[in-house]
Formats: C-alpha cells, sequence, structure tokens
C-alpha cells in the first residue's frame, strides 16, 4: 500500500485521510485525528440501532500511519472511532479525548487515555517545544438527542516553542468536533487567542431527521465569528448521514464574503495548514 506524500517543507501540515482523520504534523510532533478506516461499502456503527454506509475510500490505513505522539479524538462514534482502529492501533498510543470515550477506550485496553473535561489541557512536550491541547465544548444533538449522542469535544491545538524571551506559541489551530454551530464556540478566541487555522466539521449530518454537525450556513456562521486567515473544512462527503456538500458551505462562505481562505484538501493529499 502506497504510502502518504512526503509533507510539505514548511512546519504544520495536514495529510487528509477522510471524514475527520488527519495525519496532523506540527513542528516535531505527530497526531493522529478521529481514526476511521473503514472501506466504502461498509457500515460504521452509531449506537442505538443507527449505522451509516461509508461512500469512499479512505486514504489513510493503519499500515501507512508513521510514529505518532498521539491520537486527537472527538468522540466515540463508529465514524471518528471504528473496529479497525481498535484491531490495528498500539494500545500504548496517549489519546485525548473526552472522559466517556476515555473510558470505553480503557475498557477495550487502551492504557494511555487523557480525559479531558471542557478547558481543560493537555501537553505533549520534546525539547523546549510544547503541544497543547485544549478541550473546547460541543453540542452534538440539540435537545432530547443530547443524551443519546456521545460527548464531543473540539481542540484547540497550540505549537508552544521555548525561547531566551520565554514560551511562544507559535502556530494555533481549532478543530471543532462534531458540533453544532453555537455562539458560546467564540470563547475559543477568548480564552485561547486569535487562530492561524479553522477547521470545521461539516457535513449537515442526520440523526432521527435531526442535523447533528453543522451544515453550510451553520459552518459559515463559525467562520464569521472566529474570523480565521484559513479555514480547510473536513467530514462532509464520506458517509450516507452527511447531507451537505462541501461545494454549498464554499458558496456560502463567497456569498457572504467573509474574510479569510478556504483552503479544501482532498482524500490523500498533504497541505500547509500555515498562514497565507
Amino acid at each position: 500500500m502506497a504510502q502518504p506524500p512526503p509533507p510539505p517543507t514548511d512546519d504544520v501540515t495536514m495529510t487528509f485521510g477522510g471524514t475527520a482523520t488527519m495525519l496532523l504534523r506540527i513542528g516535531g510532533f505527530t497526531l493522529l485525528t478521529d481514526p476511521n478506516f473503514l472501506h466504502r461499502g461498509q457500515y460504521a456503527h452509531l449506537g442505538y440501532g443507527l449505522r451509516s454506509k461509508r461512500l469512499t475510500e479512505p486514504a489513510l490505513q493503519p499500515t501507512q500511519l508513521p510514529a505518532l505522539d498521539g491520537i486527537l479524538l472527538s468522540h466515540m462514534h463508529g465514524d471518528h472511532w471504528d473496529r479497525i482502529a481498535t484491531k490495528s492501533l498500539p494500545r500504548e498510543t496517549p489519546v485525548v479525548t473526552t472522559p466517556e470515550a476515555a473510558k470505553c477506550l480503557s475498557d477495550r485496553g487502551f492504557t494511555g487515555t487523557a480525559d479531558l473535561r471542557a478547558w481543560q489541557t493537555h501537553e505533549f512536550t520534546r525539547g523546549t517545544d510544547t503541544l497543547r491541547i485544549t478541550s473546547v465544548p460541543g453540542v452534538h444533538g440539540p435537545g432530547p438527542l443530547a443524551q443519546v449522542l456521545p460527548q464531543v469535544m473540539g481542540s484547540v491545538v497550540e505549537l508552544v516553542r521555548g525561547g531566551v524571551a520565554g514560551p511562544d506559541v507559535a502556530w494555533r489551530g481549532y478543530i471543532s468536533g462534531d458540533t453544532l454551530y453555537r455562539p458560546f464556540l467564540g470563547e475559543v478566541l477568548e480564552r485561547c487567542g486569535p487562530l492561524d487555522v479553522l477547521i470545521p466539521h461539516l457535513g449537515g449530518t442526520k440523526a432521527l431527521g435531526v442535523t447533528v454537525t453543522m451544515d453550510a450556513g451553520q459552518g459559515a456562521d463559525l467562520v464569521e465569528l472566529l474570523k480565521p486567515p484559513v479555514t480547510v473544512p473536513v467530514h462532509y462527503d464520506d458517509y450516507g448521514r452527511f447531507k451537505s456538500p462541501l461545494g454549498d458551505f464554499v458558496a456560502e462562505v463567497g456569498r457572504r464574503e467573509l474574510p479569510g481562505e478556504i483552503r479544501t484538501v482532498q482524500r490523500g493529499d498533504t497541505i500547509s495548514l500555515a498562514r497565507a
């Protein structure tokens, strides 16, 4: 099986595997997000009898992965952590996730889970550099659906570099996780500071007839709220339950004349996550 293409020469890159699966190289750190390795035609199990058919082939498989500093998991759903991930990923790999997902993974034999509640942080350190992850609250299901859908978190990921003058944030990105748009997401800027990149989970996913991830309009609302210089959308066309295509989001951002660049990425491609 082919290996991912070599990354660009800058310090922060993303190789896109499909859905919300990304291989992030941030300075000297390597993170995998929401590992979803199911093949086209296989079903992701979502709980309570719900499932969704994968429509695309993943561009990353466990055999292609480099050594990982950690895995970032927004929530425990079959299109974000599937049975192949459970079988194939090393049990000792650190996994930064919600308390609910951490318990689930611990029950499956994963020994390095870090459970974060809203606005708590976890750090990886190498030399004078630190990769800091801050948990951001999210709303996966509105109203009564909140009781049956799993806990979800977004993540602010920061590369903090030490120096003579003290630590400095060299790069900051926000991965939304499977949340609906809510005005309280503006706290990302208040608590963490301005972003270099926004990575929203889109798709307008439907469960029991209710929208449970951001559609084109809500995604544009988030761009308008956070005003990132670069937005890289993911999670929009891999499953049958995704009802809001990428083109609708791009068109809505353009219609509103929102600031910043929309940087789209194809499955299997590696792009820079640096500011333009």
